[in-house]
């Protein structure tokens, strides 16, 4: 497939970045000086796009601008820049529906033409993944990570949204075509057979591979969850969510890069983030200095996973009470007949289905990690192979079961003593 460009694009350097940016009154304003007097660096440690921080004498910011094929493989996969408009206009619809707005970073410009957009950059901050490898604590996680989950999600669904303009932005976001085929070949099937994009620490985990390309329960669970991937229109999902899409620091949590969104099913979000928070769990004695020393912090992932279902489940039943203005379950049916026991047994029929699905897609996005193409820094960064291989082996056990078990689980408790006893008895490799 040949790689077309719209008239007009241009994939920019770290030279001539200063240029198009002194051509832009508004940024030009916001970062202030000659193109002589910016400082620019190229940071896209990503997939798929290029990132450059800019620095000037009156501030600095992001220019984020997509590539016409897959950065991490090359012009042989050729790739949309469309994927920059979903993720603009994502970004401003997550602003909205967050109720302080700030979850997201602020955008300053959005150049269709040439794949861009301009945001805030949070240069105090650094990305989750990274404060995780590192053994930080981030008191605030849990409770913006779970308010922003709830209210993206059901503010953007049939539960609030009105029907008319939700099937309208259904229809737009079923263009995204090229990133959800993406997920849908990385995630849901390649892991699972002989593909050329695989990759494991091998031969560690020569075995455990080939068993699970030979599991049946797995490979029919998998795709029963790529079905529910397909055909469940529930929600504007970010459906990247993984601590590489979140920056921290101390107080504050934004959640950046939403260019695979799509509307789909809710546990596909909440999934993805609790498969990342157990990543981060296992690869953990990978990064000890020392046995034992990561142990306390292992504690603060277990717990701020059940913290963030917390939250977010809190805050879902508040705004089921508050502000469910959809078409499903209306109030008309429920609380103005005076059936509010109606209205409780429709919630916990929600919340259990979305929390089987979180379940499942846990699973789902833990074992891609580990056998498929694109893994994650936390186990990638550990240099003992055979160590790596250990930590991987059990992550790929939870993952398994969270799949394959998912309906046996009613709690985000269960899953991590299901991960606390899988790494206290170890995988043989």
């Amino acid at each position: 497939m040949a790689i077309e460009t719209p008239e007009g694009y241009e994939a920019f350097t770290v030279e001539t970045i200063k240029n198009y940016i002194a051509s832009d009154a508004l940024l030009a304003a916001r970062v202030g000086g000659a193109p002589d007097q910016l400082k620019t660096v190229e940071v896209g440690d990503g997939n798929l796009n290029l990132v450059f921080i800019v620095e000037g004498p009156a501030g600095s910011l992001i220019i984020k601008q997509a590539l016409p094929y897959v950065r991490l493989i090359g012009e042989s996969w050729p790739l949309p820049l469309k994927r920059s408009y979903f993720e603009y206009h994502t970004l401003t619809r997550q602003a909205a529906a967050s109720s302080d707005g700030a979850r997201v970073p602020e955008i300053y410009a959005y150049d269709e033409a040439n794949a861009l957009i301009a945001m805030e950059y949070l240069s105090d901050h650094i990305i989750l993944r990274k404060g995780f490898i590192q053994g930080i604590a981030y008191p605030r996680l849990a409770n913006d990570l779970g308010l922003f989950l709830a209210e993206t999600l059901f503010r953007t669904s049939d539960l609030h949204m009105d029907t008319a303009r939700k099937k309208a932005d259904v229809a737009l976001y079923s263009d995204n075509v090229a990133l959800c085929d993406i997920t849908e070949s990385l995630v849901f099937t390649e892991p699972y057979q002989e593909a050329e994009l695989n990759q494991w620490t091998s031969p560690q985990l020569d075995r455990l591979v080939q068993t699970l390309r030979q599991d049946r329960d797995v490979k029919v669970a998998v795709q029963v969850m790529k079905e529910r991937f397909t055909t469940c229109t529930q929600s504007l999902l970010h459906a990247d969510f993984h601590s590489g899409s979140v920056m921290v620091n101390q107080a504050d949590t934004r959640v950046i890069d939403p260019e695979f969104s799509f509307y789909g099913p809710m546990g596909f979000d909440t999934g993805a983030l609790f498969a990342n928070y157990f990543l981060a769990y296992f690869s953990q004695a990978g990064h000890a200095q020392q046995a034992g020393d990561r142990d306390a912090y292992q504690k603060w992932l277990l717990q701020t996973a059940i913290d963030t279902w917390a939250t977010f489940e809190a805050r879902f039943r508040e705004l089921w009470h508050s502000e469910r203005t959809g078409i499903l379950f209306p109030r008309s049916l429920f609380e103005d007949q005076d059936d509010a026991m109606g209205s409780e047994q429709a919630l916990t029929r929600t919340l259990r289905s979305l929390f089987v699905d979180t379940v499942g897609f846990a699973g789902t996005k833990m074992i891609r990690r580990l056998v498929g193409l694109a893994h994650v820094e936390d186990m990638e960064s550990i240099e003992d192979p055979d160590q790596r291989a250990r930590c991987e082996a059990n992550a790929l056990a939870m993952g398994r079961e969270l799949l394959v078990s998912r309906h046996q689980f009613s709690s985000i408790g269960q899953l991590c003593d299901l991960a606390r006893s899988i790494k206290n008895r170890g995988v043989t490799l």
